[in-house]
């Protein structure tokens, strides 16, 4: 096995890394002014509910901390790559539950787990555009766990006047410190029926990817940024 490999399964450097990235995300969010449209709202609907909480992948790293915990908990869902298990590591340091998902076996346990956690009041947190991308693409599980759940969705988009790209497929904002902020809870407007056809079930799934571009470039223009990935 290869260093790299060694590293890439390693649990301890997998516990130190979401410790050091949990510690500055910490850091950036006591460092930063910010404002925020919707938290309210989606305060109201989860003493209602679990919500199904969509947002792009390229904004994930404030999700868990902007999510407001002492409301009601959110579960997450991450793939079983090195990136995943990172995320995932850092989310619980938030009070984040991630889930992985992978082969057919484990999806449909966990999707059981899901519904399970859904009637217990946990709401369910994933990317529009998934682990891979491409980026800004929505992809047909936000729309499927929508009709399988029936509660209301909401979009999350974050914004920040200072920050880095990564050079990676969804080109990912990380935040620095000092700076100022705009974070963003939208409901989503439509419904998704539970027959809806595969025609209208995609038309919903374009109708999401709309919608939440526009909550993440509202969050973009509302610092005076340009809007992007």
């Amino acid at each position: 096995m290869s260093f790299r490999k060694r590293l890439e399964d390693s649990k301890s450097v997998e516990w130190l890394l979401g410790l050091f990235l949990s510690s500055y995300l910490r850091f950036c969010m006591r460092t930063t002014k910010w404002s925020n449209d919707g938290l309210d709202d989606l305060r109201a609907a989860l003493k209602d509910g679990p919500v199904v909480l969509v947002l792009w992948h390229s904004r994930i790293l404030y999700g868990p901390a902007h999510w407001p915990r002492e409301t009601a908990p959110l579960s997450t869902l991450r793939d079983p790559s090195p990136a995943g298990r990172l995320s995932a590591a850092t989310q619980s340091r938030f009070g984040m539950e991630p889930f992985a998902m992978h082969d057919k076996k484990s999806n449909r346990a966990a999707s059981r787990e899901i519904l399970r956690r859904f009637a217990d009041g946990i709401s369910l947190g994933l990317t529009g555009d998934g682990p891979i991308g491409p980026a800004l693409e929505m992809k047909t599980p936000p729309v499927e766990w929508a009709r399988a759940t029936g509660r209301p969705v909401f979009f999350y988009a974050f914004s920040v006047r200072r920050h880095r790209r990564l050079s990676a497929w969804d080109n990912m904002m990380i935040p620095l410190p000092f700076t100022t902020g705009k974070f963003i809870y939208r409901q989503w407007e439509q419904t998704v029926p539970r027959r809806a056809s595969a025609e209208e079930m995609d038309a919903l799934r374009q109708e999401m990817q709309d919608a939440l571009s526009k909550t993440q470039a509202d969050a973009d223009l509302a610092i005076g940024l340009e809007p992007g990935r």
